[in-house]
């Protein structure tokens, strides 16, 4: 017979501080599939939730990190210049690629 759950109603009697100063709230994964929705909205709000079967922990649920910006192109335009050879391969180099295959 399998033991019965320690946690109800999506409020643990075990949360601790996560690794990344959040609480984590500790719910059994039939809670977690019934009331999936409501984790994912409570981990977007910065909440880490664990999710155990039997006790034991399985899985974390956890808010995706800040996105970054996109960068902006030409920052650093007019402070580099590229020579107009750029792409010129020395010869002797040139030579060693064009050389078919051994």
């Amino acid at each position: 017979m399998r033991a019965a759950s320690r946690w109800t109603n999506l409020s643990p009697p075990a949360a601790r501080q996560g690794a990344g100063g959040t609480i984590e709230a500790i719910v059994n994964i039939h809670e977690a599939k019934t009331h999936f929705s409501r984790l994912v909205q409570r981990a977007a709000n910065g909440e880490e939730i664990i999710i155990a079967r039997d006790g034991q922990p399985l899985a974390r649920l956890m808010p995706l990190p800040a996105r970054r910006e996109d960068r902006k192109f030409g920052l650093e335009s007019g402070h580099y210049a590229i020579a107009d050879d750029f792409d010129v391969l020395p010869p002797d180099i040139q030579a060693a690629f064009d050389e078919p295959n051994l």
